[in-house]
């Protein structure tokens, strides 16, 4: 029996959609960050990543414990500076993705691509696609197959890019994984107000550089947007788990 590659050619019937997204890789590689071995992030979250970002050809993987949005504002807000400085992300598979959020939290709204949840048999395929255009491909929750992943992982280490999946159970270990609480709501007080920012507490910890843990507290969202560090910031170093 004859086994088809996902990441071979593609077939006729997603030839055309496919061709989008590779047009991408011409619009968005001139204005990359294409110098850089680590994409930048806002000044928040630098304490706590390696090398002050992203790394590219890495895979980080966003979690939530609790409240499941907050998976993905982190997501936007990883992204964001990078976006800001002219690297192009694309999301896929996320379709409660709100692009004012998006923007909120400071992601480039010109430099964003949105990608509808692809079929399962074509999805590592569009994927791979993405990877091959944009620095930063965010992956919404789906089941991925550890071959899969291991092509993609590859792939993203040959182009340069960096996948970040949420909510994902990766069947590979990530490089990095960050993982944020629901954090607390403040602006409501005795039954009225509005909600102006929530206090979250992030974890980070991975391979490599990243095998010793470590957590800080962040706005996320801030008042009036983005993503800031608590003042003072504070930034625990923890004892890896054996």
């Amino acid at each position: 029996m004859a086994v088809t590659d996902p990441l071979a050619e593609p077939t006729a019937e997603v030839q055309e959609r496919l061709a989008r997204l590779r047009a991408l890789d011409e619009r968005v590689r001139p204005v990359t960050l294409a110098d850089r071995q680590v994409l930048p992030v806002v000044d928040a979250l630098a304490p706590v990543l390696p090398g002050g970002g992203l790394r590219r050809g890495s895979v980080v993987a966003l979690r939530a414990d609790g409240e499941g949005g907050a998976a993905t504002s982190l997501a936007l807000a990883a992204v964001a500076e990078a976006s800001g400085q002219g690297s192009w992300v694309a999301v896929v598979g996320l379709p409660t993705l709100g692009l004012v959020a998006a923007a909120e939290l400071g992601v480039a709204l010109d430099r964003l691509a949105v990608v509808a949840t692809p079929d399962r048999g074509r999805w590592s395929q569009v994927v791979a696609a993405l990877v091959d255009a944009v620095d930063l491909v965010v992956i919404g929750p789906t089941r991925v197959r550890p071959g899969d992943a291991r092509r993609l992982e590859a792939r993203a280490r040959e182009r340069g890019a960096v996948l970040l999946p949420i909510g994902v159970d990766w069947p590979t270990e990530p490089d990095l994984t960050l993982t944020v609480d629901a954090g607390r709501w403040e602006g409501i007080g005795r039954g009225h107000g509005h909600l102006r920012a929530r206090r979250v507490r992030l974890r980070a910890e991975g391979r490599r550089d990243a095998a010793r843990p470590r957590t800080t507290e962040v706005w996320l969202p801030a008042e009036g947007g983005g993503v800031a560090a608590l003042e003072p910031s504070t930034v625990r170093a923890l004892r890896p788990v054996r």
